[in-house]
């Protein structure tokens, strides 16, 4: 048998692959990117404010009773808007049954605001008087103004900052406060005071600031409170950054002369868009060319095989 009749199919399936080779070789398939990280933030944040808060353990008649003096005046917190503007706060039970006066102020304002781009804490106090339980004329405290803020951008970094305006009065003492340590008042027979001033603390999306908070430890002689104990904060604000949304990803630019091309879309129908130049055309008609030279060379094959 003649051996050229089994290399046929040899050269017929050459020549169709090189056919193919030059119609498809120029279609480029490009697929759209696709957005990554969620459509926004999930995580919403957070503001808080107040202009005083009290820890005090207060104890009546040689400590026979004991009385928690538990108050905070203009506390606001958000995601919603908030503002109280409240001037004095009050308490009743620890002055033989009236109405206790605990702070006096012309200004006290408490602010806490957010919004999916920022979230920010804001007190302020000016002329301010805090008294304590047995002292009735005598201020624990007397303030011009302290002001606190905290503010919390998404994506970027938390600010707390306090001010501290004009004098301040402990235990009817002037003193100058340190922003390096605390202060320590002491008036005998009545009791002492240690003051930090311009407590100030952040994290990645946290912020905190309190103007001033006062260590207490009352004991005045000769009165019917015995003892006052605690903790008591003047202007404080805090905050929480809102997450930072999700960015979509941009697209790889696309190549000179190459069009995207959905799956959808035949192929055959756009080549003119996606074969990167004007010479697929001629491609295409090269590749008839050599499907019409292989389909001659197998005639040829065939008449001298029958010769």
């Amino acid at each position: 048998m003649n051996s050229n009749v089994f290399r046929m199919p040899a050269r017929r399936s050459a020549a169709l692959a090189a056919a193919a080779a030059l119609v498809a070789g120029p279609v480029v398939l490009a697929a759209p990117a696709q957005a990554t990280g969620g459509t926004g933030a999930t995580a919403k944040g957070k503001a808080s404010a107040v202009v005083l808060r009290t820890g005090l353990d207060v104890s009546l008649l040689n400590k026979s009773v004991e009385v928690p003096l538990r108050a905070a005046l203009n506390e606001v917190r958000a995601p919603a808007d908030a503002d109280k503007t409240a001037l004095t706060v009050e308490l009743d039970g620890v002055d033989q049954g009236r109405p206790f006066t605990v702070l006096r102020a012309d200004v006290a304002t408490a602010r806490a605001t957010v919004d999916e781009h920022k979230a920010e804490g804001y007190s302020n106090i000016a002329d301010a008087k805090v008294h304590v339980p047995g002292l009735p004329l005598l201020s624990l405290i007397e303030v011009r103004e302290v002001t606190s803020r905290a503010v919390c951008e998404a994506g970027e970094k938390p600010v707390a900052e306090s001010n501290l305006l004009g004098t301040v009065t402990v235990l009817g003492k002037k003193v100058t406060l340190s922003a390096g340590g605390p202060t320590r008042v002491e008036v005998p027979g009545v009791g002492e005071v240690t003051l930090d001033l311009s407590n100030t603390r952040t994290t990645s999306r946290t912020a905190a600031a309190t103007a001033l908070e006062l260590r207490v430890a009352v004991n005045p002689l000769k009165l019917n409170v015995a003892d006052v104990q605690g903790t008591l904060t003047l202007a404080e604000a805090t905050c929480e950054a809102p997450a930072v949304p999700a960015k979509q990803e941009r697209p790889e630019p696309e190549k000179e002369g190459v069009v995207p091309q959905t799956a959808t879309e035949p192929v055959a129908e756009n080549l003119a868009e996606t074969g990167g130049s004007s010479t697929t055309p001629y491609l295409a008609g090269g590749a008839v060319l050599l499907l019409a030279a292989g389909g001659g060379a197998l005639v040829l094959v065939r008449a001298r095989g029958r010769s």
